[in-house]
């Protein structure tokens, strides 16, 4: 008998089943609670003498507040226990232990309200890879930063912000809050974020700025500044612009001036090599070598970085070893054809067919000056060429206009010559070293005149 009830049951798998037992003609029910299982059973058959008899599983038992909860229609498990649903991002209460300071409501930090991007919202994606177009930023007035530090150096600076995308909260309360009040704050998902950004860890933080105006930023620390101007002569690798532009801003150079040809101020890996730097000085771009001039308020006088390449070197027997230097045609290499009207963006390569075309033009000669001598005894510029091209001819020939100097870092024989950006960082503050000596000499000067004379 109880080998048939057990097989009738197993027919029927429940949460809570009861099955009969027969002990001294007594049936006992008997209850089992399964919790592994949901269904629950409709009817339970029994031997013969008991047919009809419906057995119901025993309920469990239930509070009044969960039953009127259930009437009420509320399914939070986070409400039953009292407590706030924790699917919700926004913290409803009044300040938190890391930003006590700072009132968080719902859509509303702080008094700043931000927007929360609904289901298949495609502006963060839409904003992001225009942004990234050389041609867009420079038609549409709009840059792209990324990351806590580059945009409070922005927002310092008075650039002017037009978007936000932020991930969680915590990260937009890192920015200076009184400074987005006229900007479109919008809340993503970190994984769009993460999609759409351009470092491999990204912080969370992307920002869309109007392009900003050199001559209407807020430079910090302009009494620490030296007259010397970087002047970036078709420079096309965004790494070693980036380096040059970080470098100028450590030296407490002027201002920094980019011809056409060089890669655009605003491209990603050049915002990102440059850590901030294009919120420290003024950078102008994409200028003719006609429009330079422009932008020097007193006489300059204008120096250019020449490469070393030692198998063209012509090298005397000296006693210290230096090279003897003789002509400048020896040292680096020039490109001696005009600029044009449209530079390509686009590196190229110089075939021979242009070879021979410069062949008769002569290039200026000017003085060469190894990198330690005295060379910046004035408001100074520096010419840097790129690597692959050179310097290009307008460069010299403004250099020679401005009695300036062909400047020589000598390096060990094997080695065919430093990287742009080195080369530029180590002369960059030389002079700065030569004219901070100067200024001195000159303070100490006008000083001691004054002191004799008499009172």
């Amino acid at each position: 008998m109880a080998a048939l009830i057990k097989g009738v049951i197993r027919l029927f798998p429940t949460e809570r089943y009861a099955f009969l037992s027969t002990r001294s003609d007594i049936i006992v029910e008997s209850k089992r609670f399964v919790r592994g299982l949901r269904r629950k059973p409709v009817r339970v058959l029994f031997p013969e003498n008991n047919t009809g008899k419906v057995v119901k599983p025993p309920q469990p038992p239930q509070s009044d507040h969960h039953a009127a909860e259930q009437k009420m229609g509320r399914s939070s498990p986070g409400a039953a226990r009292g407590h706030p649903d924790r699917s919700d991002p926004v913290n409803t209460r009044s300040g938190t232990a890391k930003h006590p300071h700072v009132t968080v409501t719902k859509d509303l930090i702080d008094g700043l309200r931000y927007e929360r991007a609904f289901p298949g919202d495609k502006r963060l994606s839409k904003l992001v890879s225009v942004a990234r177009s050389r041609t867009f930023r420079e038609h549409q007035g709009k840059i792209l930063l990324e990351g806590r530090r580059l945009i409070c150096d922005a927002l310092e600076a008075g650039a002017r912000p037009q978007m936000v995308f932020f991930s969680s909260l915590d990260r937009l309360q890192e920015l200076p809050l009184d400074k987005l009040r006229g900007a479109t704050i919008v809340k993503v998902k970190f994984e769009d974020i993460k999609i759409w950004s351009d470092v491999v860890t990204p912080q969370g933080v992307i920002a869309i700025f109007a392009r900003p105006d050199p001559s209407r930023l807020n430079f910090s620390r302009r009494g620490q500044l030296v007259p010397l101007s970087l002047i970036c002569d078709n420079v096309r690798d965004p790494g070693n612009l980036g380096t040059m532009l970080r470098s100028a801003a450590a030296a407490g150079c002027h201002d920094i001036l980019l011809t056409k040809g060089c890669v655009d101020a605003w491209e990603p890996k050049v915002l990102r090599a440059a850590m901030g730097a294009h919120f420290r000085l003024p950078i102008y771009a994409s200028l003719e070598w006609h429009e330079i001039g422009n932008h020097f308020s007193k006489p300059v006088t204008v120096h250019v970085a020449d490469s070393s390449h030692g198998h063209h070197l012509k090298r005397d027997a000296e006693d210290d070893g230096t090279p003897k230097l003789s002509k400048p045609g020896d040292y680096g290499w020039v490109n001696s054809s005009p600029c044009r009207k449209k530079m390509e963006y686009e590196e190229y390569d110089s075939d021979s067919d242009s070879e021979s075309e410069n062949e008769g033009i002569s290039l200026p000669r000017m003085e060469i000056k190894l990198y330690h001598e005295n060379w910046a005894q004035s408001p100074t510029a520096l010419v840097v060429g790129g690597e692959t091209h050179g310097l290009s001819m307008e460069a010299v020939q403004l250099a020679e206009k401005t009695d300036g100097y062909r400047l020589f870092i000598p390096v060990v024989p094997g080695v065919d010559s430093l990287n742009s950006a080195m080369a530029a960082s180590i002369l960059l503050f030389e002079g700065r070293r030569q004219l901070l000596k100067l200024l001195q000499t000159t303070g100490k000067k006008r000083l001691s005149k004054a002191e004799r004379k008499p009172s």
